[in-house]
């Protein structure tokens, strides 16, 4: 092939271009746009539950969850003042939940997709290729490939979440189910390891989901939590050069063994997204984090007092093994905060925790939700400190 065959533009983004049997790879690789969703759907799968085939849940479970359910209806529309909808509590396998969350993220996973795959400015960051040709096909080969790398890093961190995931409020999004999705093996196997009583474990879940359901049914504060969001996995800006590198120096790798290696790359998912925090996340970060710490403290008090009503005295011991559970954060767990922009850690927690306390303390409980009608009603950095302001501002 002549020398400046490889120039051309049949190859210019394509490495394997003049090859048929790896151009069509390369489609398989890089096809559904930005991110690849039978990639993502396998591994969902896998990481899940290994592959293996789960039970459906027992139909007594069923029937059991939807009575205690109807117990706690009652208490949350109480609590909060409001005459919430509920949709009808889904008792799923890991599995299930897995391909759920996939579906019910995938907005959020393709705009992080997107924002991952812009190139930067030419003008702004030199490209591997200008100096080193090398670079410049290992660069191409994984914007090639990055579809299905983003397929793979995001079903594998759903597929774990759903290995640990009591419902689909653990992580505090939005989401638009018409259903509310609890995983009962998950629920009992914590009760049974922590001695809780099965039927009290299940309703502290079911009053969580239920009180995560009600305040995201709150259109102000779903819209404007929701834009947060979208807003910090739309900022990520791509370094074309972090996988390219590593996979050009595969075959250095101290082991000997090319696949350990490859599976080293493949064990750090923000390096193989090349997932770098851009300055406008850095400036949005305060008021996204200050939305988080507000809505898990006030998830956290409304569920608790929900709780207290209708378990009574195990109520806070359930309540301490679950946070302590949620603040025993795995790398996957991580991953996923860091990717969508949420932080859980124990001062986010105690952050929200004093908020709510503050603005019950001075307005009751039933003003809360309401409150969270008005609108643009998440506190900014300062007001999360000071309640007192937020409540003047939303009074207004």
């Amino acid at each position: 092939m002549a020398d400046d065959d490889l120039t051309g533009p049949a190859s210019s983004d394509n490495p394997f271009a003049g090859l048929p049997m790896f151009g069509d790879l390369a489609k398989a690789l890089s096809g559904q746009g930005p991110l690849n969703w039978d990639a993502a759907r396998q591994f969902a799968g896998l990481a899940s539950n290994g592959g293996a085939s789960e039970p459906n849940v027992d139909p007594a479970v069923r029937i059991a969850l939807a009575d205690l359910a109807r117990i706690i209806e009652m208490h949350v529309r109480d609590l909060t003042a409001l005459d919430t909808q509920f949709p009808e509590i889904t008792p799923v396998t890991k599995g299930v939940w897995a391909q759920r969350t996939l579906d019910a993220y995938r907005p959020l996973f393709t705009e992080l997709a997107t924002s991952l795959g812009k190139r930067p400015a030419t003008t702004d960051v030199e490209m591997p290729g200008d100096t080193d040709p090398m670079m410049a096909m290992m660069a191409n080969l994984s914007q090639m490939m990055a579809p299905a790398m983003m397929g793979m890093a995001v079903g594998s961190m759903v597929g774990r979440m759903a290995g640990r995931t009591f419902g689909q409020y653990d992580l505090p999004i939005p989401r638009s189910d018409h259903a509310l999705l609890v995983v009962p093996a998950t629920i009992d196997q914590f009760a049974e390891e922590w001695s809780l009583p099965v039927d009290e474990m299940r309703l502290w879940v079911l009053a969580q989901e239920m009180i995560g359901h009600t305040l995201f049914s709150i259109p102000a504060l779903r819209d404007q939590f929701t834009a947060l969001v979208r807003q910090h996995v739309g900022a990520f800006r791509p370094d074309p050069s972090a996988v390219a590198e590593k996979l050009s120096s595969l075959e250095l790798d101290d082991a000997g063994d090319p696949m350990q290696a490859m599976q080293r790359l493949l064990s750090d998912p923000a390096l193989l997204l090349g997932a770098v925090q851009s300055p406008e996340q850095a400036l949005h970060a305060p008021q996204l984090d200050a939305a988080v710490a507000a809505v898990v403290g006030m998830v956290d008090y409304l569920v608790d007092g929900v709780a207290a009503r209708v378990i009574g005295g195990d109520a806070l011991r359930i309540a301490e093994a679950v946070r302590r559970r949620r603040l025993e954060t795995s790398p996957d767990d991580l991953f996923v905060e860091r990717l969508l922009g949420l932080q859980l850690t124990q001062e986010q927690v105690q952050r929200g925790k004093a908020f709510t306390a503050g603005v019950v303390d001075r307005v009751g409980e039933d003003r809360l939700t309401q409150l969270l009608a008005t609108p643009n009603p998440l506190p900014t950095p300062t007001e999360l400190e000071a309640p007192g302001l937020w409540i003047a501002r939303l009074e207004l």
